[in-house]
C-alpha cells in the first residue's frame, strides 16, 4: 500500500498519523503543536497543499512543506 501524505488527503475525513518524514526538529516542532505519530486527526479545509486539522476541538493549520512530510493512514 502507498503511504499518503497529509497534502493530499481531501476535506472531512479521519486520518491517523503513521510517521513524520524529518528531523528531530520537525518531530519535536509539531510534538509541540499537539501532533505526534498515533494520533488521529480530522482535515478540516485544504488549499494548495495547505491544510487544517482538527483535534480535541483544536485547530491547526500546517504548511504545504510538514503536511508532505507527515504521513498517514486514512480511518473509515
Amino acid at each position: 500500500m502507498n503511504q499518503q501524505s497529509l497534502s493530499q488527503v481531501a476535506p472531512g475525513r479521519r486520518v491517523r498519523l503513521v510517521s513524520i518524514e524529518g528531523d528531530r526538529v520537525l518531530t519535536r516542532r509539531l510534538l509541540a503543536l499537539g501532533l505526534s505519530v498515533g494520533n488521529e486527526v480530522e482535515v478540516l479545509h485544504r488549499r494548495n497543499g495547505d491544510v487544517v486539522v482538527g483535534r480535541d476541538g483544536n485547530r491547526l493549520a500546517l504548511g504545504h512543506d510538514i503536511a508532505a512530510r507527515v504521513l498517514i493512514k486514512e480511518l473509515s
